[in-house]
């Protein structure tokens, strides 16, 4: 499932972070790129750790906490710390795969990359080129959001970055270890969910809105792993 949620962050925290990320010391972006993507990864990065990417990585998981879509369609159970990114003067990802298991560098601590996702936060008018495309069984699905956007998608996914032949594109990517490990169900799940909240909206008190709340919540249970 390719999902964006709108407004993630507000006009203030998106001045916010582009004057912060603005004013930081980047480095090359392949210091995190497993074997195969170093050979077709040209960005650059704030290191993990960076005091300015901590700070900014909290306010991007508060964000991320007030969003009723985000909590319904990642299902989160533990979230990698945001990290930040910059594409510019042809800077490009070619196709690849996330990693399966990334540590936080702090901890240690090891999460399953279920889903993975990218905050913009460059205006889409600001830059030339920079697309996030998306392969699924559909085919391939282009992304270029408006500053403060996200997009969430399975982390199986084969993806890339197209070159940024004008101005520079900023953005925040992270993973979500989700409670729900297949792809599939989280859909399942995601679906059931979103029919629940317009039922509700439009047949307020249904008994059939409390069945399948029901229904939702035991195959939740069934499958989530905690």
């Amino acid at each position: 499932m390719l999902i964006t949620i709108p407004d993630v962050l507000s006009a203030e925290e998106i001045a916010h972070a582009r004057s912060a990320l603005d004013a930081a010391e980047w480095i090359d972006g392949k210091v995190t790129a497993g074997y195969q993507a170093q050979a077709v990864k040209e960005n650059l990065q704030l290191p993990e750790g960076h005091p300015v990417a901590v700070k900014l990585g909290e306010m991007v998981l508060s964000a991320l906490a007030r969003s009723p879509l985000f909590m319904s369609a990642a299902l989160p159970l533990k979230v990698f710390p945001p990290m930040f990114n910059r594409y510019t003067g042809g800077g490009h990802f070619g196709t690849h795969v996330d990693t399966a298991i990334r540590a936080f560098a702090t901890t240690g601590q090891r999460i399953r990359t279920d889903v993975s996702a990218t905050l913009f936060l460059t205006a889409p008018e600001n830059y030339d080129g920079g697309e996030l495309l998306v392969e699924d069984t559909y085919g391939t699905h282009s992304v270029k959001l408006p500053a403060g956007h996200i997009v969430l998608y399975p982390a199986t996914s084969l993806h890339r970055v197209t070159p940024v032949t004008r101005g520079a594109r900023v953005s925040s990517f992270f993973w979500i270890q989700s409670m729900i490990r297949a792809d599939q169900d989280r859909t399942l799940l995601y679906d059931l969910d979103g029919a629940i909240q317009r039922l509700a909206k439009d047949l307020p008190g249904s008994q059939t809105g409390v069945q399948l709340t029901g229904v939702y919540h035991n195959l939740l249970r069934r499958w989530a792993e905690m």
